[in-house]
């Protein structure tokens, strides 16, 4: 029998004295001892600078970041070039005589009043207005449920907004049980048919859905809460649907597979960040139409006619604002 191998302890009986079990035993033990050291040492040893990276395993999912925003100089400079342009559009649509209508839809909080607002505050307000109707009154109830919005629709040169429409039907009606899923069902069979005969009686009928991710849609609430001049966009209605995130989400797909057609689709703004959000929509606006500058240009203004003659009243004699600041 051959001996133990050099370097391998061997536990010895004191009676029987060592055995071959006893060897190998001993062995395996040192065996194990060695490949633990080495293990060690490999963590332990210093990673090259060269090394490639390895991941940690996964754990749980990050949270959703927020988007970064754009920078404020470069968002301001590029709106005053987009609401030049705006101004060129109204007036070419008020030359050509067409009739648009702008539908904004979305989630709370997503942003469509602001975008709405630097839309109309370089245009003139005589051939452009928003639409935004309260809740219908207990007669409109029972008039035929687009009336109440077509009686807003624009005349030749005029551009309307639509600060919600009638998609209230598809999505907070129907989310909040104010009608009933027959009443729905109705208005998936007749909103594509009324759209096209909009667009083919001249209208131009374009459609916008402004998305926001939950994250941020719960940072614009929070910020409404804090601020006491947007408690106002803090409606009971606004609060009560935070409790229906998925049931909205169902219902905005559903309108979408019914409505999305192809002469009237759906455009989708990205509104996580506010300012490119009205960016995107404003430029995508514009390139809707072929539009050319008409702008009739002033090149000086006619001389003022004299006073002659005139006495301005006493000034004891008006009521004026108290100069405060």
């Amino acid at each position: 029998m051959k001996g133990p191998r050099r370097g391998v302890a061997v536990t010895v009986d004191p009676e029987r004295g060592p055995t071959v079990s006893d060897v190998r035993k001993n062995g395996k033990r040192k065996a194990k001892t060695k490949a633990k050291a080495k293990k060690a040492e490999a963590v332990a040893a210093p990673v090259p600078v060269d090394a490639p990276a390895v991941p940690a395993p996964p754990t749980e999912p990050p949270p959703t970041e927020r988007v970064a925003r754009l920078n404020k100089k470069v968002y301001e400079k590029e709106l005053a070039k987009l609401q030049v342009e705006l101004v060129k559009l109204q007036t070419w649509v008020q030359q050509q005589g067409l009739r648009v209508v702008i539908i904004f839809e979305g989630r709370d909080a997503a942003g469509k009043g602001g975008a709405i607002k630097r839309i109309t505050e370089s245009l003139n307000p005589r051939a452009c207005r928003v639409v935004a109707l309260p809740k219908p009154t207990e007669r409109e109830r029972t008039q035929w449920y687009f009336q109440r919005y077509v009686e807003h629709l624009p005349a030749a040169g005029e551009i309307v907004i639509f600060d919600r429409s009638w998609y209230n039907r598809a999505g907070v009606e129907r989310v909040m049980g104010f009608c009933t899923e027959e009443e729905v069902q109705e208005f998936f069979r007749s909103c594509p048919g009324l759209e096209r005969m909009l667009v083919r009686a001249g209208i131009v009928l374009i459609k916008y859905w402004f998305s926001v991710s939950p994250e941020e849609q719960e940072r614009r609430f929070q910020d409404r809460l804090e601020d006491v001049t947007k408690h106002w966009k803090l409606s009971p209605m606004d609060l009560e649907a935070r409790q229906h995130w998925v049931a909205y989400s169902q219902a905005k797909d559903a309108m979408f597979a019914f409505t999305d057609v192809k002469t009237c689709p759906w455009y989708v703004v990205e509104a996580d960040d506010k300012r490119r959000a009205r960016l995107n929509c404003i430029h995508h606006l514009l390139t809707m139409f072929p539009y050319e500058d008409v702008i009739p240009r002033v090149e000086e203004l006619p001389a003022r006619e004299g006073e002659g003659a005139y006495v301005r009243p006493p000034i004891n004699e008006q009521t004026f604002v108290p100069e405060v600041y």
